[in-house]
């Protein structure tokens, strides 16, 4: 199998890429394409947009490419996202695609357009703590479809898809927000203070569109910062609140956030 790892964000370190290029060539299972453009740097991101965007174009073209994986979040994949599913070329509809974080405006746009995507491990999660575990996660679901990659608790012929938390609040209204009906949505977030949490939740239980999704279970909400004065519910608790107040249901936790231990979730 052959996979193109692009940049939409943020550069990818070229000692990142050497360690996931290795863990792939011992598989055995795997070809991957790291494009140049994912070495780029244009202050905050990995080449100026025309760049990212063409990298991205380029491989979704790519006949011989079977799929794109995103090297890293951070920020950056929004300003490319309605562009890239213009005018798709046929390859790219017959290509899976992964990643999470910032990814998310790409996962949401390309899921809108009928693509084939799924929350996932990205590269640059081989440099967490028992990060070669979440790449062979990764390439498992992505070479194989290997169900252990998945996150535990989605439910067979529910659609479900999965989100950070802030990505999510802000493609909201956009031309690249999907269809939520019926879905079983998934959110994490990391390093975000609990006021921020909970004004993510306000925006995005009351958007009239999410308020159609059958469920939200909630991922890892890691790093959060202490706040001055303490804000008084945690994370869970805040979710909770603005489930109930839009009449969404709630479904527990999820196994899946900023850690190597994330889940494969594939949108359906």
């Amino acid at each position: 199998m052959k996979i193109a790892v692009v940049a939409p964000s943020c550069t990818l370190k070229p000692e990142v890429a050497e360690a996931v290029t290795a863990i792939a060539a011992a598989r055995g299972d795997v070809e991957l394409l790291i494009h140049p453009q994912s070495f780029l740097s244009d202050g905050h991101f990995a080449g100026p947009d025309a760049a990212r965007l063409a990298a991205l174009r380029e491989v979704m073209a790519d006949d011989s490419v079977d799929a794109i994986w995103f090297a890293r979040g951070g920020y950056g994949s929004n300003r490319i996202a309605e562009d890239a599913v213009k005018d798709l070329p046929a390859p790219a509809r017959k290509k899976q695609y992964l990643g999470y974080s910032d990814a998310g405006f790409l996962l949401a746009a390309f899921h809108k357009a009928g693509l084939t995507v799924a929350h996932g491990p990205m590269v640059q999660d081989v440099a967490r703590s028992g990060g070669d575990a979440a790449i062979h996660r990764a390439l498992d679901w992505l070479v194989r479809r290997d169900a252990a990659a998945l996150e535990p608790g989605l439910e067979p012929g529910t659609p479900a898809m999965a989100f950070n938390l802030t990505v999510l609040s802000t493609l909201l209204g956009t031309a690249i927000e999907p269809d939520f009906a019926g879905v079983q949505l998934l959110i994490e977030d990391v390093a975000e203070h609990e006021y921020r949490i909970d004004r993510a939740m306000f925006h995005v239980t009351g958007s009239p569109a999410l308020r159609r999704a059958s469920a939200i279970r909630m991922g890892r909400m890691s790093e959060i910062p202490d706040n001055d004065p303490e804000f008084g519910s945690d994370a869970e608790s805040i979710v909770r609140d603005w489930c109930k107040r839009a009449g969404i249901a709630f479904r527990g936790r999820a196994d899946i956030g900023h850690d190597a231990a994330n889940k494969v979730v594939p949108f359906k």
